[in-house]
Order: structure tokens, then sequence, then C-alpha cells
């Protein structure tokens, strides 16, 4: 019985590694749209990379290229999409001004939280959705999920908000379809990438920045500037990254080699969301050592914010065709996910 299980093992080793020798050795640069040192948001591509390198026994290799050392942040689409490199790894949601679709896969304010996201992308229109947006916006990559975090916070301010009305002329950095909701309220609204976001907090170029989770922010050092930290994160319940791959490079790929693909990017699901539930907490017990205030967003703003934010909804799908598909299947399973939602789980919601 021994020698059989033996002999199974290595014919399986040996089928394995002929498959490896047989496909094209791939040799991947990687630029990433956040550093490789920011929890859960930047830490899963240096592991993706290690991982499809090893388990792919050398087939694969994967070289991870930190913020502006290979491009700008900002410019992955277009690099991938155009062969300059074959695979980046980034926030797609950065995107909405080319592609206005792809902010429902990134983070959808008051939106499903991330396990209710994967079960979507996964197991509803997901995946195949997002290769249709990409396909019909002229863009030459298929996208594959590949970590995705919890709620951010709902930003650091200099000063407290506790009605709609004080984002009237605030200058806040504030990222995809949550800045055109603040926007909508009168606050001049920037996107600025990561590095720049300290000194432009510190030098007053913008009165307050929502970027990431407490552990992530904590790291960047907004509360060194803004003492005032809200919640929750109303506009960024899940914050999803994904792999981009160029459509050339992908069809070089064996099917072995797109398994592990796979395999490894919904590992990294996995691993980015548990890194940032893992760290949080421990960052907002140290808040008040740190003279920062954690304030709760009052409920009536939360439910203006949700208001308006359905208004942004509705017009963007009715400027855009594939937003309104998107956003229409989403909405479709929520109605089944929420019967199970409502009775299962404890939390409060707000809808």
């Amino acid at each position: 019985m021994r020698r059989a299980c033996v002999k199974t093992m290595l014919g399986f080793a040996l089928a394995l590694t002929a498959g490896m020798a047989s496909a094209e050795d791939l040799r991947w640069k990687m630029p990433i749209g956040f550093g490789s040192n920011l929890p859960g948001l930047g830490s899963p591509s240096p592991w993706v990379a290690d991982m499809l390198t090893k388990a792919s026994g050398g087939s694969i290799e994967v070289r991870v290229y930190e913020p502006g050392k290979l491009m700008p942040a900002f410019d992955i689409l277009q690099a991938v999409s155009d062969g300059k490199v074959p695979v980046g790894y980034t926030w797609i949601g950065y995107d909405q001004g080319k592609v206005p679709a792809v902010p429902l896969f990134a983070a959808v304010p008051f939106g499903m939280k991330p396990w209710a996201f994967t079960a979507w992308y996964y197991y509803g229109e997901g995946h195949d959705l997002l290769q249709e947006v990409y396909a019909n916006a002229g863009y030459n990559v298929r996208a594959q999920l590949c970590g995705i975090i919890g709620p951010e916070t709902a930003g650091w301010y200099k000063n407290e908000i506790s009605k709609v009305e004080d984002y009237q002329g605030l200058k806040i950095r504030f990222a995809g379809l949550g800045g055109k909701v603040i926007e909508k309220l009168g606050a001049s609204v920037s996107v600025l990438p990561s590095g720049d976001l300290f000194q432009a907090l510190e030098t007053g170029t913008i009165d307050a920045t929502e970027f990431s989770m407490p552990a992530i922010d904590k790291a960047l050092g907004f509360g060194q500037v803004a003492k005032f930290n809200l919640f929750p994160g109303w506009h960024q319940p899940f914050t999803a990254q994904y792999l981009l791959i160029n459509n050339a490079e992908w069809e070089k790929t064996t099917e072995s080699q797109r398994a592990l693909i796979e395999a490894v990017c919904t590992a990294a699901v996995t691993r980015a969301l548990a890194e940032g539930e893992f760290l949080n907490g421990a960052v907002l017990e140290g808040f008040e050592k740190d003279g920062i205030s954690a304030k709760q967003i009052p409920d009536e703003v939360l439910a203006q914010l949700k208001a308006v934010t359905d208004e942004v909804l509705e017009e963007e799908a009715a400027k855009n065709a594939d937003f309104k598909r998107v956003y229409e299947s989403q909405n479709e399973f929520l109605k089944s996910y929420r019967v199970w939602e409502e009775r299962a789980y404890l939390y409060p919601k707000l809808d």
C-alpha cells in the first residue's frame, strides 16, 4: 500500500513538472499602486509575486516595482493594456474617469461588506462583468480580484464633521464614487497618491483626507496633523485590489498557470482581509495617547449621505450602460442576500 502511494505521488510530481516544463516561462514586471509596506492594501502584492514564482517552479517569475519606480501608480491600467508591462497590481477605482463602471468593482458607498462583495464577484456575475467592462471600454486587459480589505475610515479632519453643511467648501482628498458624493455637497475634491498626502495635509493644500483603514493611515502619519478621525467608512465598506494582466500575456499562459494565478489571487483576498482585521483594533486603542479623537458620524448625517449616494449612483447609471448593468446586477444580488444578512448577523445596518 505504501509503495503504491509513493508511486502515485511520484507520478503526480513528474506529471506536474512535465506540465511546467512545457509551459512558456513568463518573466513579469509588476508595478503596484500602493507601497508594499501598507498592510492589506500593498502587502499582498509581494506575497502574490513570491507565491506565483515558488508554486510555479519558476515557470512564472514576478518582480515587484514600488509605486513610481517604473511608472506613476495612476498609469498602471494603460501601461498593462498597451503591453508596456505584462501585469500590474492596483486599486482600479482610480480609473473611473476612463472606465466609468470600474468603481463598482473597487469600492461602493453604502455598498456591500467584503464577504458579500466576494460572493457576488465569484459566484454571481462580478468576474465576467468586469472583463466585459474593460473590453467595452477598449482596454486590452484581464482582471483578477487579488486582495480586499474591510471598511476605510471616513477620513481625517482638522475640524469635526457634525452636519452635511460642514462639507461645503472643504478641500479634501477623496477617491472613487464617495468623492462624487461629497463634491455634490460642496466639497472641493482632489485625488492624490498616498505619498503626497501628508505634505498636502500639513501645508494646508487640503483640509482633510481619506485614504484607507486605521493601520494604513497611521503609517502615513495623518494623525500628526488632523486629530479627528471619523467613522464609519460609509464611502468604502470594502476596498478591492486587482491583478491586471495584458490579454496577449494571458494567452501565453497554460491551463495550469491560469489555475495557479486564480488560486494565488483568491488566497491573497483572504490574507489581505485577515491582515487588516488583525491590525486595526490595536491601532484604534492607541488613538487616545496620540491625542486623536475617533468620532462617529451622526446618524442623521449618514442618512443624508446615503440619500446623496443614491442620487449619484442613479445619475452614473443613466450616463453609462455598463455602469447600469453592473449596478443592477449588484442590486439584484442584494435583494436575496439581505434576506440572509438581516436574519443571520447581529450588527446594525443603515438601509
